[in-house]
């Protein structure tokens, strides 16, 4: 069994690495989004290819957990820590697909813009960003009120992406020819309401770990 200021230090680094995750899926979040909204095919192929890195990075940091909870077999705080850890990677990883799922969108559309996107994609965005810098000041720093804070700025998502769709809704009975267009750009909505959802979930784990007791922000 390692010494506690050996197992310490591994946490610091486990911790360490999901913040670093969560800035890769933060670009990705964003260069699939600015590759949507400039008809950037190659940006879109590029955020497709990142998802890889990130796919290994998910491995490698659960390994790191699985490891240390084999040679540690840690007490309760610390297994709850570690738990966290997994589901945390696990949500990000997910939020990335999102991002790599919009990207695939993107180039389904080309480079052809037959109805504009909508802008309050972008407005989405920004907020899904916020809350991502949220939810990692919250993990870092173990603060469950700035968590609980998650669930709000997700109802705020679901109510763009609910305006958006219905936006495009009145698109499809003025433009029916476009409905595959605009189906992908639906999809787009969907996907970033998604990536809201984990990082509320991330909220959860959060307060899980904090608290000791499982939460519903959604």
């Amino acid at each position: 069994m390692q010494t506690r200021g050996q197992f310490d230090k591994e946490l610091r680094e486990i911790d360490q690495e999901i913040v670093e995750l969560a800035n890769l899926t933060e670009k990705a979040l964003d260069n699939a989004v600015r590759a949507l909204f400039n008809q950037d095919i190659g940006l879109a192929e590029q955020v497709i290819e990142g998802d890889k890195v990130i796919d290994k990075k998910d491995l490698e940091i659960n390994d790191k957990v699985v490891l240390l909870i084999a040679k540690q077999n840690p007490v309760a705080t610390d297994l709850r820590r570690l738990i966290t850890a997994i589901k945390i990677v696990a949500d990000l990883e997910r939020m990335a697909d999102n991002a790599r799922n919009i990207a695939r969108s993107t180039i389904r559309l080309g480079e052809s813009r037959e109805v504009p996107i909508p802008t309050r994609l972008k407005a989405m965005q920004d907020t899904l960003v916020n809350m991502l810098h949220t939810a990692i000041t919250a993990f870092t720093e173990e603060d469950g009120k700035l968590a609980g804070q998650l669930a709000e700025m997700d109802d705020a998502v679901d109510k763009e992406n609910k305006l958006i769709l219905s936006e495009l809704l009145g698109e499809t009975a003025t433009n029916p020819d476009k409905i595959q267009y605009i189906m992908q750009i639906s999809l787009c909505s969907r996907y970033l309401e998604r990536f809201g959802d984990h990082i509320t979930n991330i909220g959860e784990s959060i307060l899980y770990l904090i608290k000791g007791e499982n939460y519903n922000l959604n």
